[in-house]
């Protein structure tokens, strides 16, 4: 019997298109953990990894075996804003696996800016709108393929943490900007 996979996990090309905008998103809020936990390494190579991943010089199965490195990150930041920045490294790496991470890793990275300037109202919004202009119109392309999150049970973008709380409701903000794109 064949298996089906989930319409969240891609075409290998398009989790390789996908990679470079999540690693984008989780480079560019990275210095809000490397303040925090500048000895630890494991999101920046998570993101280097991505970005190898992205560009053909890193196989997915390579890329998969390690992407919860980052991840376990969080646990050494002090701050909720650099965890969620380390958690958008770790979505960036498990775009490899399933493409779906990538939004999962814009998300984190929004609610990591958020979290960082809560003097600062529509930081969220900013970081997203920073975000939605690095996209491509192929990453765009492959991201509106995604099902809606909280609608497809079988991945990231299913009941869990994706689709809960601050980084569910920033999916759902990206989602419905990638609509009108």
């Amino acid at each position: 019997m064949a298996r089906t996979l989930s319409s969240q996990t891609l075409s290998l090309a398009d989790r390789r298109i996908a990679a470079a905008w999540a690693a984008d998103c989780a480079e560019h809020v990275l210095p809000l953990f490397e303040a925090e936990v500048p000895d630890d390494d494991r999101p920046r190579d998570a993101i280097v990894r991505t970005r190898r991943f992205a560009s053909a010089e890193l196989a997915a199965g390579e890329a998969i075996r390690s992407r919860f490195v980052a991840g376990r990150a969080a646990r050494s930041a002090v701050s909720g804003a650099a965890a969620a920045a380390a958690r958008a490294a770790g979505q960036a790496s498990g775009v490899a696996h399933m493409g779906a991470h990538a939004l999962g890793a814009a998300a984190y990275a929004a609610y990591a800016v958020a979290l960082s300037r809560p003097d600062r109202p529509g930081a969220r919004e900013a970081e997203i709108s920073w975000q939605l202009q690095r996209l491509s119109p192929e990453a765009a392309a492959v991201l509106r393929a995604l099902p809606a999150v909280g609608v497809d049970t079988s991945g990231p973008l299913g009941p869990g943490l994706l689709s809960s709380g601050a980084v569910g409701e920033i999916i759902r903000e990206l989602q419905a900007e990638l609509s009108t794109r």
